[in-house]
């Protein structure tokens, strides 16, 4: 069964069982209801990651792979940890990167945790050398499949970024 197209509707259940924490967040009556969920083209996508060290794992994402700072704040954000946003500024997505010095929340990085960018051509091997240069390790993916499309770089977390020279979709 294929995805449906963009911009359809979707019957999804949501929330957690009831009495639970869900129902404090959502309100008892919406937990297990369904609701139509549409899907966006333009919906923005966070995908945060804590660091042990802000600076370096910054330098490795601007410096290496030339993502802009999108959003920068020190500890008197909310939560207390400083945080950096990084990503392109045109692209639906952005990297937000908090920072953990003490470990309350280290990072746990597996080799399938994967963040995969197709850039639909040739890997630029200045590219990768400025990965490597600004903190990143070339590693041997677990599949093979990466290896054969693409390269991949530790960043200095432990987190996977694959260079496919393939397009999407």
């Amino acid at each position: 069964m294929g995805n449906p197209p963009r911009g359809t509707e979707r019957a999804v259940r949501r929330g957690p069982p009831p009495s639970s924490v869900g129902d404090r967040l959502l309100g008892a009556a919406d937990v297990g209801d369904d609701v139509a969920v549409t899907s966006h083209p333009s919906s923005h996508l966070r995908i945060a990651r804590p660091s042990r060290d802000l600076q370096r794992a910054e330098r490795f994402w601007a410096d290496g792979l030339a993502l802009e700072v999108l959003y920068r704040t020190g500890t008197e954000a909310e939560g207390g940890h400083a945080l950096v946003m990084l990503g392109w500024p045109e692209a639906v997505w952005h990297l937000e990167l908090i920072d953990d010095p003490h470990g309350e929340t280290p990072p746990s990085p597996t080799e399938e945790d994967l963040l995969v960018l197709y850039l639909g051509g040739p890997l630029d091997s200045d590219l990768v050398s400025r990965l490597v240069d600004a903190g990143g390790q070339l590693v041997a993916a677990r599949n093979p499949y990466w290896d054969r499309w693409g390269v991949t770089i530790e960043d200095p977390d432990g987190y996977r970024l694959v260079l496919s020279h393939r397009t999407w979709p």
